[in-house]
């Protein structure tokens, strides 16, 4: 693997395809940190070097969407197809049966479909398998859509049951817990605008949104940048914490990496001296399920917005957001139009860190 020196110096890797291929994808911290640095090094090398060697000829990748998706769809489907693969569709909702997960279930109601039948079959069709399913992403506000608990959503049941009864990579689109390609997109933007990012202070900080989000792009964006070495600090109101159980992966990784790891209920300090801010908003675990309560506490909180006066706090800051982003809700026109913004940069880079995650999963890559 790459070695992470005391300077971040990324030392060419001798990895061996075995490393990574036949694997699942399903959290980042599924590779140990210098598989992951590894995976950011492919990307960039790929970014760099264009289309030319096809690493994916032949490859059919399925994707299943339980969810909507921008980004995430046409960067895997563009991806693949420039590097002379194929992509298939497969929108729940949408000319697809709908799933069962649950074991020794009488099937005579919704559900058309057992997951013991779908993943196999549909590894028998296809090289790779990528599943999104977070159940905020299409719940919104409303009280009782979701799972009563962050324990039982926390078991993310749809993407470990693909996984377990897949005979081909799973690749995780995002669940409720984790969104690892947004992770690696994240942390090839940062190596490619740094170069050297170890000790570079990045705030991840919690922005209002007037819906609750999922905890999966904060958790791996957080790890993401642990693992860069960052000093890392993430801001949040009080009663926003994130799970405790990310953060003690996040703390050790971060240590591993020779940064840091803090925690500030105050985004202005945050702020201060930052060398990224990345801007997030994602709904209170200690209300999870009693949305209509969690609202109201969310409304008193506008004042959390990345704006002019923020960025003035900051080292010259770069803006980082997964988008979609709401404008002068989240973050204010004039930071978003800035040319310290590289939001329309890190959701490029999505596609050249899972062109380089598929070819590495299928033992394609060679260096």
């Amino acid at each position: 693997m790459t070695a992470i020196l005391a300077t971040n110096t990324i030392v060419p890797s001798t990895a061996q395809a075995s490393a990574f291929a036949g694997k699942d994808f399903l959290n980042t911290t599924d590779f140990s940190q210098e598989e992951f640095v590894e995976l950011v090094e492919r990307a960039l090398s790929l970014k760099r070097e264009g289309y030319g060697r096809q690493l994916l000829a032949g490859t059919v990748l399925g994707m299943v969407f339980f969810n909507p998706s921008l980004r995430t769809k046409t960067s895997l489907a563009s991806g693949v197809a420039r590097h002379g693969g194929t992509t298939i569709d497969l929108t729940v909702g949408q000319g697809m049966y709908t799933f069962e997960f649950g074991d020794g279930v009488v099937m005579n109601g919704a559900t058309q479909e057992h997951i013991k039948e779908a993943a196999p079959v549909l590894a028998q069709y296809c090289d790779v398998i990528g599943v999104r399913c977070s159940e905020l992403i299409t719940t919104g506000s409303k009280a009782g859509d979701s799972s009563a608990t962050w324990a039982e959503a926390k078991k993310d049941i749809v993407i470990n049951s693909f996984a377990k009864y897949s005979d081909v990579p799973v690749i995780n689109l995002e669940s409720n817990v984790y969104h690892p390609c947004q992770g690696l997109g994240d942390a090839l933007t940062l190596r490619e605008v740094f170069g050297k990012t170890q000790r570079k202070k990045y705030v991840l900080t919690w922005a209002y949104h007037p819906k609750p989000l999922p905890m999966a792009t904060p958790n791996s964006q957080l790890i993401s940048a642990c693992d860069m070495g960052c000093d890392v600090t993430l801001a949040f109101p009080e009663g926003w914490d994130l799970d405790p159980d990310i953060m003690a992966t996040a703390q050790a990784r971060a240590s591993q990496a020779g940064g840091s790891l803090s925690v500030s209920n105050d985004m202005q300090q945050a702020a201060d001296g930052a060398d990224v801010i990345c801007a997030k908003s994602w709904g209170a675990l200690s209300h999870y399920g009693d949305w209509d309560t969690e609202k109201a506490i969310r409304e008193t909180l506008k004042s959390w917005i990345v704006n002019e006066d923020l960025m003035a706090r900051t080292n010259d800051a770069r803006f980082m957001h997964c988008l979609p982003v709401r404008r002068n809700v989240k973050v204010t026109d004039g930071v978003l139009d800035s040319p310290n913004s590289i939001v329309i940069q890190q959701a490029g880079n999505r596609m050249y860190a899972q062109n380089a995650l598929i070819a590495s999963l299928l033992g394609r890559y060679e260096s």
